[in-house]
C-alpha cells in the first residue's frame, strides 16, 4: 500500500481512537488533520488555516442558522413541557406490553424529531418516560437507548421526505433538490427500518423478559416524572411542530423565488455568497423562516411555563449556546476531511469511490464513499459533506448521463448517512448513553444492530432502482 495512503489511513483511525475515548473532535481534528497534512510534505500553518479552517467556516456559514434555530426550538418546546407533554401522551397511552412500549417510544421520538426537534433534545425529552415506562413494567432498562435511536436517530433523520434535519438539508445545497426529494425510496427505507428494527428491538425485549431480565439496579440518570406535574393536551403540544411540517412544504412547494434576488448581493464588496444559485438555497430559506414560526407559536403557547421576559431569554440563550457545540463539532470533521482531501494519497481513494461501477450507476459509488466517511467522522452530517464536497459533481454528470435525476441522489446520500455514523465514537450515541445512565458495554449492542438495519436499507433502495430502471 502507499505511503500516501497509510498516512491517511493512520490520521482516519487516530481521530477515531481519541474520540472514543472523550477527546472532543473540535480539538483533535485539527490536531490528526495537520499531522497528516506535514507527514504528506505540507506546511503546518496553511494547512491549518487555509485548508482546515477555510471549509470549517464555510461550513458554518451555511449551516449555522439551521442549527441555530433548531436548537431555541428544541430547547422552547423543552422548557415550556410541549415536548414533554407528547411524549407522555404517546407513551401512557399506547400501553406497556413489550411491543406496544417499543412502539410508543418509537413513535414519541419520531413524532418530535419529524416536526423539527433537533435528536440530542429529543433523548431529553423522551428519556425520563421511557425509563419510567420501563421501571413500570420491569423490562430491561438497557434497551431503552436502542429504541430511542430508532425512533430519532433513523427514518425520520434522513429517510422520510421533509423531515427538517441538518442530515437532509445538506444534500438540497449539491444537487439544487429541496427537502422532499425522493420520496419514494424514503418512503420504502422509512417502512424497512421500522419494519425491520421493531421486530428486532420487540423479539429482544421479549427474549431477555423470558430470561427473567428486570429494570436492574441503576443509580445514574434515574428518571424524575412527577405524576402529579400539569401537562399540555397533546393536541396543544402537536401545534409548533405541526407548524414548521406545514409551513416547510407550502413554502417549498409554492412559493417562487426571484431568481435574480442574488444579484445584486454578487457585487458587493466583501460579501462571498453560500450559493450561486437561489436553487440551492431555497430549501435552507424555507426552513429558517418554518422554525422561526415554530419558534413564535410555542413561546405563545408555552407562555405559562415561561411566565417573564427574563425566563425566556434565558431559553433562547441557552438554545442558541447550545447549538455552538453541534455545529463546531460538524464543522470541524468537515475542516478536517478537505485537508484530508487536498494530501497526495487521498486521490486513489477518490479514484476507488468514484469507480464503483456497480449497477451502472452512481448511487453505490455514492452509498459507499458517504457511509465510508460517516463511519469514519463519527458524524452523518459531517461526513455526508465532506463526501459531497469532494465527489457530488462527479456523481451528478454520471447521473444526468443515464438519464437519472437528482432526486435519487439527494435520497441515497442522506440515508447513507446516517448508517455507520452511529460507529462508538459518535456524538449522539454517546450522549445518548449519558443521558439514560448507560454505558457502551450496557447498550451498544442494539444500537448498532439499528445501525447496521439503516446501512442495509439504503443499499435495498438502490437495488430496487437498479432492477426496475427507475431514476
Amino acid at each position: 500500500m502507499d505511503l500516501n495512503v497509510i498516512i491517511i489511513i493512520l490520521s482516519l483511525f487516530g481521530l477515531i481512537a481519541f474520540a472514543y475515548r472523550g477527546f472532543s473532535v473540535i480539538m483533535m481534528a485539527p490536531i490528526m488533520a495537520i499531522l497528516a497534512a506535514t507527514l504528506s510534505g505540507l506546511d503546518i500553518m496553511p494547512s491549518y488555516t487555509e485548508l482546515f479552517m477555510g471549509k470549517a467556516v464555510t461550513y458554518i456559514k451555511s449551516y449555522f442558522p439551521v442549527f441555530m434555530l433548531g436548537a431555541i426550538f428544541g430547547k422552547v418546546m423543552e422548557e415550556t413541557g410541549l415536548a414533554r407533554s407528547l411524549a407522555s401522551a404517546i407513551i401512557n397511552g399506547l400501553g406497556r406490553e413489550p411491543h406496544k412500549a417499543v412502539l410508543s417510544i418509537v413513535l414519541a421520538s419520531s413524532i418530535l424529531t419529524y416536526g423539527g426537534v433537533l435528536l440530542f433534545v429529543v433523548v431529553f425529552a423522551v428519556y425520563p418516560f421511557a425509563a419510567a415506562l420501563f421501571k413500570e413494567a420491569n423490562y430491561p432498562k438497557h434497551f431503552v437507548p436502542a429504541v430511542i435511536a430508532l425512533g430519532a436517530f433513523t427514518a425520520t433523520m434522513d429517510c422520510l421526505p421533509g423531515t427538517p434535519q441538518i442530515q437532509n438539508i445538506i444534500p438540497t445545497t449539491y444537487f439544487g433538490t429541496n427537502l422532499y426529494a425522493g420520496p419514494v425510496a424514503g418512503l420504502i427505507g422509512a417502512a424497512i427500518i421500522y419494519g425491520c428494527g421493531g421486530y428486532y428491538l420487540v423479539h429482544r425485549l421479549k427474549a431477555a423478559i423470558a430470561r427473567g431480565e428486570g429494570y436492574g439496579n441503576h443509580t445514574l440518570n434515574e428518571p424524575d416524572v412527577d405524576p402529579n406535574s400539569k401537562l399540555f393536551s397533546w393536541k396543544v403540544a402537536c401545534l409548533p411542530l405541526v407548524a414548521v411540517l406545514v409551513l416547510n412544504f407550502v413554502i417549498t412547494e409554492c412559493v417562487i423565488w426571484n431568481p435574480d434576488i442574488l444579484v445584486p448581493f454578487q457585487h458587493m464588496k466583501g460579501v462571498p455568497l453560500v450559493a450561486g444559485k437561489v436553487q440551492n438555497v431555497a430549501s435552507i430559506w424555507a426552513l429558517i423562516i418554518s422554525l422561526i414560526t415554530g419558534i413564535v407559536i410555542a413561546l405563545a403557547v408555552g407562555w405559562r411555563e415561561i411566565k417573564t421576559v427574563s425566563s425566556m431569554s434565558k431559553i433562547l440563550n441557552a438554545g442558541a449556546i447550545g447549538s455552538l457545540l453541534a455545529i463546531m463539532n460538524t464543522a470541524s470533521e468537515v475542516g478536517y476531511g478537505n485537508v484530508i482531501s487536498q494530501l497526495p494519497g487521498f486521490a486513489d481513494v477518490a479514484n476507488f469511490l468514484i469507480n464503483i461501477h456497480i449497477g451502472g450507476t452512481p448511487l453505490v459509488s455514492e452509498a459507499v464513499s458517504v457511509t465510508v466517511l460517516a463511519g469514519i467522522t463519527g458524524s452523518a452530517s459531517g461526513g455526508m459533506a465532506i463526501a459531497l464536497e469532494l465527489m457530488s459533481q462527479d456523481w451528478l454528470s454520471w447521473a444526468q448521463s443515464i438519464g437519472m435525476g437528482p432526486e435519487i441522489l439527494h435520497r441515497v446520500a442522506s440515508m447513507a448517512s446516517g448508517g455507520l455514523d452511529t460507529l462508538p465514537h459518535n456524538g449522539a450515541v454517546i450522549t445518548l448513553l449519558a443521558v439514560c445512565g448507560l454505558s457502551h458495554r450496557d447498550s451498544y449492542r442494539d444500537i448498532f444492530a439499528i445501525t447496521l438495519l439503516k446501512t442495509f436499507a439504503v443499499f435495498v433502495i438502490i437495488v430496487i432502482y437498479t432492477v426496475t430502471g427507475l431514476h
